[in-house]
This record gives C-alpha cells, sequence and structure tokens, in this order.
C-alpha cells in the first residue's frame, strides 16, 4: 500500500508558550495586506493597521510591536486579525520573520516585542 505524505501549515497560536489573560495578551486590528501564518512579526503601519515587519523601511513599519495569532489572507483586501501585543512568551522557532532579515535585524526586532513584554525562549 502506498504511503502519502502530508505537510501541515502553521496552526493557530502554535508560537505561544505562555500568555496572560487573553484579554490582557490579545488584541484584535486590521492586517493590511499580505497572507500571513500564525506568529508572523508584525509592525503598524501609517494608518494604524498591521503590516508584516519591514526592518529596512524608515516609515514606522521597521519597528516590531506583535505576533500574528493565527493566519490571515489580506491579498486582495484588509482583513480583521487578532495579535499577541504585550504580555507573552513566544517560540523563537515558530516566529516568521521577513525573508531578507538579517541577524542583527531581528536582534531588533526582538529586542523591540520585548519593550512590549512579548518574550521570545527557545
Amino acid at each position: 500500500m502506498p504511503t502519502k505524505t502530508y505537510t501541515e501549515g502553521t496552526h493557530t497560536a502554535e508560537h505561544l508558550l505562555e500568555e496572560a489573560n487573553p484579554k490582557r495578551s490579545r488584541e484584535q486590528g486590521v492586517l493590511a495586506a499580505g497572507n500571513h501564518v500564525p506568529g508572523t512579526v508584525l509592525a503598524l503601519n501609517a494608518d494604524g493597521n498591521y503590516v508584516q515587519l519591514a526592518p529596512a523601511a524608515t516609515n514606522g513599519t521597521e519597528k516590531a510591536v506583535a505576533v500574528l495569532y493565527s493566519g490571515v489572507d489580506a491579498t486582495t483586501a484588509p482583513q480583521p486579525c487578532v495579535v499577541h501585543a504585550r504580555d507573552c512568551t513566544v517560540h523563537g522557532a515558530m516566529l516568521t520573520w521577513p525573508a531578507a532579515a538579517t541577524e542583527e535585524q531581528i536582534a531588533t526586532g526582538t529586542e523591540e516585542l520585548a519593550e512590549q513584554h512579548i518574550i521570545i525562549r527557545d
């Protein structure tokens, strides 16, 4: 009998190790664009909507402020989202940083998340 291999995507909150009361750790917002998996590191754009962190930018989207709680597809239009915005511990290996992010940019993003009390553990 042939064997099939299945590959699962990232599950909702799979990056989460621990959080305060969910009403304290989580926040609702709008994802402005893109199709992102849970654990994507996010920034805020000028409109106050979440976007994937862009470390090389100079418009505010270079500052990490939250982690996406569940997958959201906003490729055709902005969509509601839930993020971990404060007071939680996340698994570093489960975070999605921009593909071109350098080690230094990830270290800076890690510090910025820590300012929000989002602690990264491995």
